[in-house]
């Protein structure tokens, strides 16, 4: 039996899935979390054999609660149920060590099939994202840079396009200011980038004005 924890921050959606799950004969819901840290509260249960998460949630932001999942003793299988098309995260989801990305316009049968991949250990994504994915472990000549960023820098990198000052990124992220400068030092190398104003017009082009997952 698969043992799932359900995490969504929209009650409707959890009682929806964990019906869809239900029907499977393999499967059952053995905990829900409506918020990041409701997640890292139950992800050490020794009942728990996948967590199906989605990339949006209160509290802590999805890439905090994977790298406190990496950082755990057990590894959980994680499989991202997100809103969010795959040209915006699925990338960032699987370099932080999901398992799998999957959009909530898939079937339900994909669904299944999915969580089952993961839990046997292996990944699930879509063919589309497979190729994007290639780039990344391959030739990333032609992945966009942000996709090569570290978690923190791509934190930085979205909080600073969205007009965040340094010490405003320092206390969100519980850093000092000097290491937030040194992160954007660092993007700002790593993208080829010679001003803020250049950062936020290339966060523009890339669609990542937004709030960080």
């Amino acid at each position: 039996m698969i043992r799932l924890m359900i995490a969504d921050d929209h009650p409707v959606v959890r009682e929806g899935l964990r019906r869809l799950v239900s029907e499977a004969p393999d499967m059952t819901v053995v905990a829900e979390a409506g918020t990041g840290g409701e997640v890292l509260e139950h992800s050490d249960r020794p009942d728990l054999d996948v967590l199906l998460l989605d990339i949006s949630m209160p509290g802590p932001g999805f890439l905090e609660v994977m790298r406190a999942l990496r950082e755990g003793e057990r590894h959980l299988p994680v499989l991202v149920l997100s809103a969010h098309s795959e040209d915006r995260y699925a990338v960032r989801a699987l370099r932080s060590g999901a398992a799998g990305y999957l959009t909530k316009n898939h079937s339900p049968e994909e669904l299944v099939g999915a969580i089952r991949k993961v839990y046997g250990g292996g990944r699930y994504v879509t063919e589309s994202l497979a190729e994007k994915w290639a780039f990344v472990v391959g030739d990333e000549s032609d992945v966009p840079g942000h996709q090569k960023l570290s978690d923190r820098e791509y934190q930085v990198l979205v909080l600073l396009a969205n007009g965040k000052l340094v010490k405003e990124i320092a206390a969100e992220l519980e850093l000092s200011p000097k290491t937030v400068s040194t992160y954007r030092t660092r993007i700002l190398e790593k993208l080829e980038l010679d001003s803020t104003a250049e950062l936020v017009r290339y966060a523009l082009e890339h669609d990542l004005l937004e709030t960080l997952p």
